[in-house]
């Protein structure tokens, strides 16, 4: 089980990660200053594995892969939103980073509670169960290779 921590609807990237770090391009650099602006002590209280709880509208804004790739450096286990924006959905599978939209669960679940997440199965634990439709098989081999890159690479290397 695994820490949840909430937010509202509408957050940026930009709230994810201030733009003044664009130019870092180190995952774990990134992760330092993760929603600096709105939380300053947020990255340093982030554990490996928590969970992000967000409303709807999840990661609007830049269309640059740096807000998901700071929440990966954080080793973020997961979000978990009612909604996200299309581009920052996409921009976190790429990296292997579950975002996973369960309205029920972005909704009832407190911040701070403890969930557990089976991603095979479709499935959040956190008091009561949560469903969500499952990710294909080639998502779910993105996210368990680390992001898109990975698994082609893998892949490719398969096949000679």
């Amino acid at each position: 089980m695994n820490r949840c921590w909430k937010m509202g609807d509408n957050i940026s990237t930009d709230e994810i990660l201030p733009s003044q770090y664009m130019t870092l391009t180190e995952k774990t650099e990134l992760a330092r200053h993760l929603m600096e602006n709105a939380a300053p002590d947020f990255a340093r209280l982030l554990k490996p594995g928590d969970i992000i709880l967000g409303g709807n509208n999840f990661g609007y804004g830049s269309s640059r892969e740096h807000a998901p790739l700071a929440l990966k450096g954080a080793e973020v286990g997961a979000i978990v939103a009612k909604s996200f924006a299309r581009i920052f959905f996409r921009n976190c599978i790429n990296i292997g980073l579950p975002a996973i939209t369960c309205p029920e669960a972005a909704d009832e679940i407190q911040d701070g509670s403890c969930a557990a997440i089976d991603l095979a199965n479709g499935v959040i634990i956190s008091g009561k169960s949560y469903g969500f439709d499952p990710f294909p098989d080639f998502i779910m081999e993105c996210i368990r290779e680390g992001g898109l890159i990975s698994a082609l690479n893998k892949r490719r290397n398969a096949n000679r």
